[in-house]
């Protein structure tokens, strides 16, 4: 069962900035990941739906987060259909990313208070979210959908609209300001903050730091 509301959800992912997005078959791996960004400031991570067996390594990953890393808000994104929602609900996600806006989702989400973040690609579309329930709207693929200037335009009509770009985001100071100035509620982020070493693998304390320095980038940029 989910540890976290929906509005705690919100509140976390507002106030640490920055969402890290990611996918590993390996267990060990992703539990190092976790802690990397966790001690950098992250409190709210999506791991994705990837790669068969994933929701077994999520259910591990889950267990190893309410024991070692208290604080730590765990969802699940690429979620497609309301099924798989429902499973990774029974694994005790505390919130749903998903790519597409599907209102069957929205449902189970919903009936158990669970956050829910549908991808969406248009005002029309966010609109159709926020009236299923969405405290949080994703866009994407972010840089396709328009960028910072999509958010700036939604927020001119629809200033209540929480919108977390993903894709297209970087951790630069430029790309980081460009999006919380145009009125990014948060970023998700990818590949970017997961630092490899010249073995091709991943080098847990230089993401610790990127993490650290993005959410810093965005405080200041806030202040």
């Amino acid at each position: 069962m989910a540890k976290y509301t929906r509005i705690e959800v919100a509140l976390k992912a507002k106030e640490t900035g920055i969402v890290p997005v990611f996918y590993h078959n390996d267990i060990q791996v992703c539990k190092q990941i976790v802690k990397a960004c966790y001690d950098g400031g992250v409190r709210v991570f999506e791991f994705t739906n990837r790669g068969d067996f994933a929701h077994e390594v999520f259910a591990e990953l889950n267990k190893y987060a309410s024991k070692e890393l208290p604080e730590l808000i765990l969802g699940i994104g690429s979620v497609i259909d309301a099924a798989t929602a429902a499973l990774y609900i029974q694994l005790g996600a505390n919130f749903i990313v998903a790519p597409s806006l599907n209102p069957e989702v929205a449902k189970v989400c919903n009936r158990r208070k669970i956050a829910w973040m549908p991808g969406c690609g248009s005002v029309s579309e966010i609109s159709y979210a926020e009236e299923l329930g969405a405290e949080i709207v994703k866009i994407f693929p972010a840089t396709q959908v328009g960028g910072p200037d999509f958010i700036k335009a939604v927020n001119g009509p629809m200033p209540w609209t929480n919108i977390m770009p993903t894709g297209g985001v970087n951790t630069t100071e430029e790309s980081i300001t460009e999006w919380i100035n145009a009125g990014a509620y948060c970023v998700g982020l990818g590949s970017q903050l997961f630092i490899k070493n010249e073995q091709n693998q991943y080098d847990y304390e230089k993401i610790k730091t990127m993490v650290n320095s993005t959410i810093q980038i965005i405080k200041k940029i806030r202040s």
